[in-house]
């Protein structure tokens, strides 16, 4: 796709790049090598080190979402090198780019945005960035769909185009990929991919699941409201305290008698603030949490029987409020044939022990969006060693096994084709 006005890469960041290229320590080893196709292995053996290399540059100079300038900028900067012309968005963070020609088309997505957390891991490339890290895999998601998309583009014809999906903001809700939709990125897909970082899965395997694979998530904010008064009084006002009470433990509980429970349906709190003195009934108050399902249709339906419930609960109380029930992303729902296409990828790549099961996560995520228009499928990329902890996710120690990128390269390249190919 043919490019806007190029905004620039601080030299920093490029600086940052160029250093570890040249003086960092890059012999990741290639799992899948030799299985080609032949253009695939040459690409991998010349360019494995530069995967690594991206990975880290992006690591070290982490961007909370919606501010991801630079990584957009290192990522159209590689694409313009290899001949390409990526299209940033207008607001200067995400990007598109098609690879090959012709009119059929799938896509390929990564995103670009770390989370506000401390990075406590003491690697060599750690965050520079004070409160700010890559704790989710997102510079190693980056780092392989780039890669996969320069790989592409080095074979010698394809069957159609691959669309590389750069997004912002996955991290926020509703989530960046209401942008890249937005946009237009989704325009003449036929099916789209991603692969999310597994630390409880070993490097060399992929987890695929058939339907949902995460749930839906919206954010709840209860405000009440009290006249206030003395404990030693409370029938002569508003107890507000109580009537939070009766919202924690009411409200999840009645909550499992209006959906069907094979929805897998959850009410948590996070936090809740009211008054200070032992003896005074407080005038406001504030209860939040989230709401998560694993149904797309109880997910439709979820804000207005929490508008009711909560609306029951309070009347008796004399309790105001306001309820703010903030829509997230929808439950991810895997297309069976693009799952499929995952797993076979990687068999392809790796062996028949390659492609595993996994389960259902309440985690959300906003590749939900893309799957509102077109079919696809997101599968777990296996990026634990094999020994010591599984660092999770969302934690300041969290690290991946650096062999788990060429394995990403091979199995988003394998999968493209073969959606291109059906």
């Amino acid at each position: 796709m043919r490019g806007r006005e190029d905004r620039g890469c601080p030299v920093t960041l490029l600086e940052a790049h160029a250093g570890l290229a040249s003086s960092g320590d890059f012999s990741v080893a290639d799992l899948g090598a030799g299985t080609g196709p032949s253009w695939l292995d040459s690409w991998l053996d010349r360019h494995r080190a530069d995967v690594v290399a991206w990975r880290r540059s992006l690591h070290s100079v982490p961007e909370l979402a919606r501010s991801e300038q630079r990584s957009t900028a290192l990522v159209a900067r590689r694409l313009m090198a290899a001949g390409l012309e990526p299209r940033t968005l207008p607001g200067g963070t995400g990007l598109v780019c098609d690879v090959g020609y012709g009119d059929r088309c799938v896509a390929l997505r990564a995103d670009l945005d770390a989370l506000p957390l401390a990075e406590d891991t003491g690697l060599s490339f750690a965050s520079t960035v004070p409160g700010v890290m890559h704790a989710c895999g997102h510079d190693a998601h980056t780092a392989i769909v780039l890669g996969a998309g320069l790989a592409l583009a080095s074979a010698p014809s394809l069957p159609g185009r691959v669309r590389l999906i750069f997004q912002p903001a996955e991290e926020v809700q509703p989530g960046g990929a209401i942008d890249m939709v937005a946009d237009g990125a989704m325009e003449g897909v036929e099916r789209i991919f991603a692969l999310h970082c597994d630390p409880r899965l070993e490097v060399g395997r992929l987890g695929t699941r058939v339907g949902p694979i995460t749930s839906a998530c919206d954010l709840l904010e209860i405000r009440l409201t009290s006249p206030g008064g003395h404990t030693a009084r409370p029938h002569l006002t508003a107890d507000l305290v109580q009537a939070i009470g009766l919202l924690i433990t009411q409200l999840p509980l009645l909550l499992t008698r209006q959906v069907d429970p094979r929805s897998g349906t959850v009410l948590v709190w996070g936090a809740v603030e009211a008054g200070e003195a032992a003896n005074a009934i407080p005038q406001h108050g504030v209860l939040r949490g989230t709401l998560r399902t694993a149904d797309h249709a109880t997910w439709g339906e979820l804000e207005g029987k929490i508008r009711s419930l909560i609306a029951a609960l309070l009347a008796p109380t004399g309790v105001g409020y306001v309820l703010d029930h903030v829509r997230g992303v929808p439950p991810v729902v895997n297309d069976a044939v693009s799952a499929g296409m995952l797993a076979d990828a990687a068999v392809a790549a790796l062996g028949p022990d390659a492609a595993t099961g996994t389960e259902q996560s309440s985690g959300g995520e906003d590749f939900a969006w893309y799957l509102e228009h077109v079919p696809g499928s997101m599968a777990r990329l296996g990026v634990w060693p094999g020994h010591g902890l599984m660092r999770d996710i969302h934690q300041p120690t969290f690290d991946l096994d650096e062999r788990a990128l060429p394995v990403g390269v091979r199995i988003l390249t394998n999968a493209a084709l073969a959606a291109l190919n059906a």
